[in-house]
This record gives structure tokens, C-alpha cells and sequence, in this order.
């Protein structure tokens, strides 16, 4: 099933605020959310967020934009394995779409999006 959100986000308005961990207790989220900011910008991609009420209380959150009750970043377990989740395709390119030409990461030395993006 895909939601759309009756009142989209308007792009400049687009920020998601990443949780604080503690490295000694929670070592692995701790590691995801690494940045020099809390606040993100937010980005479109194929599959941008996750409504908060459709997500399982076993998966860990570790970005929102609680205004719209998006889930932005995740992290949790299946089997013996983990996944992590990062809404969005291009940190710098709001509106980045398939066939568009890539974005020059020398330019964004120091993104928010993008240093948790490649981690």
C-alpha cells in the first residue's frame, strides 16, 4: 500500500531530526546517526519516509520529521541479520530523478545527508 500525504511538504520546510544515542548502551545507532547537526534536510527519492503508525515498535527510530509523522532513518533486526533505512536518493538534489546526471560529491564536502548516507 503507498500513502501520499495530502498536504506535501513544501522543500525549503523539509527537515528531519536525527535521535542521539549513547555509544556506550546503543553502539550501532550511535554509529548511523554520527553528523556535526541533529537537523537534516530532507530529500525526495522513490521511497521517501514511512508513516510512524505503520512502523513496528521493534524498529528502532532514528530520524523523523514528527510534524508530518514521518520516520526518515531506521534501523532494526530480522533473523540474524540488520537493516537500516534512510529515506530519499540524493541529499543534495532535493528532487533527484532516475536518468538525472549524478551529483558531484566534491561539491557537498560537508552534507549532512551525505556523510550519513555513505557510512
Amino acid at each position: 500500500m503507498i500513502t501520499i500525504l495530502k498536504d506535501p511538504i513544501h522543500p525549503l520546510q523539509d527537515y528531519f531530526t536525527l535521535f542521539d544515542f549513547s555509544a556506550k548502551w546503543d553502539p550501532i545507532p550511535t554509529m548511523l546517526t554520527q553528523c556535526q547537526t541533529r537537523t537534516v534536510k530532507g530529500f525526495m527519492g522513490q521511497a521517501t519516509a514511512f508513516l510512524k503508525d505503520y512502523v513496528k515498535p521493534s524498529v528502532l527510530v532514528l530520524g523523523e520529521n514528527k510534524p508530518y509523522g514521518e520516520i526518515r532513518y531506521l534501523h532494526g533486526t530480522y533473523g540474524q541479520g540488520m537493516f537500516s533505512y534512510y529515506g530519499g536518493h540524493d541529499p543534495e538534489d532535493y528532487r533527484h530523478y532516475v536518468g538525472d546526471p549524478p551529483t558531484d560529491l566534491n561539491l557537498h564536502p560537508n552534507s549532512p545527508g551525505l556523510q550519513i548516507n555513505f557510512k
